[in-house]
């Protein structure tokens, strides 16, 4: 089964991580979610890797504060698309977590999205979209979830808007 992998580096990113599995689940998109840390746990964190992957990992997904190691040492350890979320932490509120896992050596990237929240779901949402490449229904949602979202913003606009 083809599945997407979310590892968090600590409980504590679960608040906001449970954003993406709430985006996956919306799209009936099965998903995995662990805590492993690339410093605390490292060799938990590349055992889960061949372990999914070897399960159908189609995706990883790590979110990861402060250092942030945790996309990049997902990076060095699969071939298969790993997109990063910063988590707000520590003094910088993420900002070295986003420097952290945006800047990758050549040949080991990793996708990442916005620090937090929107970040977590983006993250979910770019996993479908890869996903969606060779699946036609799920194509199909996220085409109908753009046009409710264009609804949305219509109908929010007629109940505010003034035109001359």
């Amino acid at each position: 089964m083809k599945f997407v992998s979310i590892i968090i580096g600590s409980k504590s990113d679960y608040q906001v991580m449970k954003e993406c599995k709430n985006t996956l689940e919306k799209f009936g998109v099965p998903y995995e979610i662990i805590i492993s840390s690339a410093h605390r746990s490292p060799q938990r964190t590349k055992i889960y890797i061949s372990e999914a992957e070897a399960k159908g990992a189609q995706i990883f997904i790590a979110a990861a504060g402060m250092a942030a190691h945790l996309a990049g040492a997902l990076a060095g350890t699969t071939t298969k698309p790993v997109i990063g979320v910063p988590m707000a932490s520590g003094e910088l509120r993420g900002e070295d977590a986003l420097l952290s896992t945006v800047m990758m050596p050549a040949g080991m990237p990793v996708a990442t999205v916005a620090i937090g929240k929107a970040g977590a779901i983006n993250s979910a949402y770019l996993a479908i979209q890869i996903m969606a490449l060779d699946d036609n229904e799920l194509h199909i949602k996220l085409q109908e979830d753009r046009i409710s979202k264009a609804k949305k913003v219509e109908l929010d606009s007629s109940e505010i808007e003034v035109i001359l």
